[in-house]
């Protein structure tokens, strides 16, 4: 069978090709890929090639096909797999597989290091290790990208599991953010900030007291605002905050100040700047936890850090890159009781734009960019959507779907753009 992907062959060397897949060993999965979303790290592995941890070395004769964040159905199955898996079944992956065996090793990753299988293709050949490990997950939803946004919501799941505190006299940590305390989100309103946002306030246990989410751009402050409101927080027992940080003169004393002096128990930077990571510092309580979530392009990314407040506050810093298998699980049976990731979506396209959008997509603002990869069509915001519909039907009923949706993509709008493919004029 053919199949069309998005290949890396060296930095920022990204090809859209239509190449042959061989068919399946007996221990193999043939897959449809319905939807991929465009991650940063796919950016960093388009700059650094085979520098990057994850990615072969070999890549200009035998090119990766990118993209990690990809759900769709099952196609055929091979006999190893035929009492787990049948043809029609929906799916996620969790791609980081940490199995030995893999192109690259330990780090081995769909997405990244493999020829056959990526999240920016037609169609792929998910190898053996995927469902050794356990990482072909099934996906019982509705539509199809809830499970691909499952892969960065697990990510978010992992850094808050992932988080600990101490006890005075023991050397047994307590993980997880503290029940009740004080959170803090800082540059908070991006992509993984509102994955953040919406998990802290859907999950059913470990909520904090009071949640603050920082940044310095008011519009995306509003924005998050508007999709996980203050009321709702109230709700679930969470005093929920924006704070727009850029119009304070000492932003960690300010910050601080709303804990009565006590400082944040838990606190995740979700960029990779040297201030803020800095200003996290600055606003832990005794036993605080920061979380460094964002993962730096440099390699020679560095902050000051309190070590007088490590050694007698008892301060500490972690850092997560992705979630486990658990984690997707975990996302995925949240979806399936009601948390929606459409708030993180901000964009939506067609393979032909993947490459022009991963190798700029620092610049590209908004959120989550959403890839259909069995459609042709330019990277469009879905509040470009009212625009575009003056000339093309396709997108002014697509913008009105949304418009009943607070503005924001669903699966009534999904189901409407892949039934109505052939009728889009861009």
């Amino acid at each position: 069978m053919k199949t069309k992907a998005v290949r890396l062959y060296g930095k920022n060397d990204l090809r859209l090709e239509e190449f042959d897949l061989s068919a399946i060993q007996d221990n193999e999965i043939l897959a449809k890929v319905v939807c991929d979303s465009l991650c940063m790290s796919s950016y960093k592995a388009a700059q650094q090639a085979s520098n990057h941890k994850r990615v072969p070395d070999d890549i200009a004769e035998n090119p990766t096909i990118i993209g990690h964040e990809f759900a769709g159905e099952i196609v055929e199955v091979g006999s190893k797999w035929s009492s787990q898996f049948k043809a029609g079944d929906k799916f996620s992956i969790q791609p980081a597989l940490n199995y030995e065996g893999g192109p690259v090793g330990i780090l081995s990753a769909p997405g990244y290091s493999y020829r056959y299988i990526g999240g920016d293709a037609t169609y792929v050949i998910i190898p053996n290790e995927v469902m050794e490990n356990g990482a072909l997950l099934p996906y019982k939803g509705e539509g199809f990208y809830p499970a691909s946004l499952s892969e960065p919501l697990s990510c978010v799941i992992g850094a808050m599991h992932a988080n600990y505190h101490t006890t005075p006299g023991s050397y047994v940590h307590k993980m997880e953010i503290v029940e009740g305390g004080n959170l803090a989100l800082l540059a908070g309103v991006g992509p993984m900030g509102l994955a953040a946002i919406n998990y802290v306030l859907r999950r059913p246990d470990r909520k904090p007291g009071l949640m603050v989410v920082t940044d310095i751009d008011q519009a995306r402050l509003d924005r998050a605002a508007s999709l996980y409101t203050v009321e709702f927080a109230k709700e679930q027992g969470i005093d929920l905050r924006y704070v727009n940080t850029g119009a304070m003169t000492d932003p960690a004393a300010a910050l601080k100040e709303m804990t009565d002096g006590k400082g944040y128990d838990d606190v995740f930077v979700f960029a990779p700047v040297t201030p803020v990571v800095e200003q996290g510092d600055a606003i832990l309580a005794f036993d605080g936890c920061l979380n460094f979530f964002a993962g730096p392009s440099k390699p020679d990314f560095s902050a000051r850090f309190n070590f007088y407040n490590v050694h007698y506050a008892y301060t500490h810093v972690v850092g997560t890159s992705g979630g486990n298998t658990d984690d997707m699980i975990e996302a995925l049976d949240l979806m399936g009781k009601g948390l929606d990731p459409a708030g993180l979506v901000t964009h939506i396209g067609g393979l032909d734009a993947v490459i022009e959008a991963t190798l700029h997509l620092p610049e590209i603002p908004g959120g989550k960019k959403l890839i259909y990869n069995h459609i042709d069509m330019p990277l469009t915001a879905i509040a470009e959507f009212e625009e575009k519909g003056r000339s093309c039907p396709v997108f002014k009923n697509l913008h009105d779907i949304c418009s009943k949706n607070n503005g924001l993509w669903s699966v009534e709008a999904e189901d409407y753009l892949l039934t109505h493919v052939g009728e889009l004029t861009v």
